[in-house]
């Protein structure tokens, strides 16, 4: 009797201890969602929202992974110095276009329905956002960067197909190709909106 009794105590911290270092990349996706879309049924200020969704970004989208991407090769020829201040700067640009958009939705309900392993680094999580009188459904992935099994991080979002980070790559891009490389023009880019 007290080994069925130590038996169950042990499996009972063994599966406790499994799901502490261990977050499968859909229920983390809907575990997000569904914190966000409090945030956004909550009745309070679209100001605190923002602050709100901030938090969460940082907890979960792997920021300064997206912010590298999104410059491209660009990133190869930086010193210390500009790559300190390209990683300052997106990842401000990153959290008030990111928290500014989502705000905007009032109770979004996301269903997540799939996933696909890639490999042990990526997993694509496959969701719907529910459609309303206002909007149609939306089909979005999300590209979830697994390396670390207790800490899986949002690297991309697609949209019906469309990649948020792929089109602000070259976004940038083609700021960059219109001032002969000049990473200052990006900067002052995302300084604008960051201030606006």
């Amino acid at each position: 009797m007290r080994i069925k009794k130590y038996l169950f105590i042990f499996l009972i911290y063994f599966v406790s201890i499994n799901s502490l270092y261990s977050i499968e990349p859909e229920i983390f996706v809907q575990s997000t969602v569904n914190r966000a879309s409090k945030i956004l049924s909550e009745e309070i200020s679209k100001e605190n929202k923002i602050t709100k969704l901030k938090k969460i970004a940082l907890e979960t989208v792997d920021i300064n992974g997206i912010g590298l991407y999104t410059l491209g090769p660009t990133r190869k020829n930086l010193d210390k110095e500009q790559k300190q201040k390209y990683s300052k700067l997106f990842k401000e640009y990153f959290l008030k276009s990111f928290s500014s958009r989502l705000a905007e939705y009032t109770n979004p309900e996301i269903d997540v329905y799939g996933k696909k392993v890639l490999n042990e680094n990526y997993t694509i999580v496959n969701s719907l956002l529910k459609g309303t009188n206002e909007r149609p459904e939306v089909k979005i992935d999300w590209r979830i960067y697994t390396k670390k099994k207790d800490e899986p991080l949002i690297r991309d979002l697609i949209i019906e197909g469309l990649s948020l980070a792929r089109t602000q790559k070259e976004e940038f891009s083609s700021i960059l190709n219109s001032n002969n490389g000049n990473i200052d023009f990006l900067f002052l880019t995302l300084e604008k909106f960051i201030k606006s």
